[in-house]
């Protein structure tokens, strides 16, 4: 794989862990219980917010760490699916005075399916660890 690609795999690895600790930790200030209620409000089952948050924590963590790029990658696409279908979609791309839109959500959304297609490596554990490069 080129030293380009893994760079630009790299940087998107990066900004995706980060933005999922901020938004995972942040659900855990709020309190697990208001955003099980938000979570209920969209019809889901009140359990979906606890798993949630701690897959946005410990995923967010494990894309920084390289851990898991492709699997938790792919989790995480699933929760954003279900963020834009579920609470975003209704305000549109851009939102409103309803809220917020999905912009943000679908482009963590590329990314994601990025990551979980092409893998990252680079500085990654899954490397050290485990010897894997991104193309298997």
């Amino acid at each position: 794989m080129s030293t380009r690609f893994e760079w630009s795999a790299l940087i998107l690895r990066l900004v995706a862990g980060i933005t999922f600790v901020i938004h995972g930790i942040a659900k855990f200030q709020m309190g697990l219980d208001n955003v099980a209620g938000f979570f209920g409000s969209l019809g889901l089952p009140a359990f979906i917010a606890y798993l949630v948050a701690f897959l946005e924590v410990v995923g967010g963590f494990a894309l920084i760490l390289g851990l898991g790029t492709r699997i938790f990658a792919g989790a995480l696409a699933i929760v954003m699916v279900g963020a834009i279908t579920k609470a975003k979609l209704a305000a549109g791309f851009m939102g409103g005075e309803s809220g917020a839109g999905y912009e943000l959500e679908l482009a963590l959304l590329a990314i994601l399916i990025s990551l979980a297609v092409s893998g990252s490596t680079m500085l990654g554990l899954d490397k050290v660890l485990f010897g894997k490069s991104s193309v298997e």
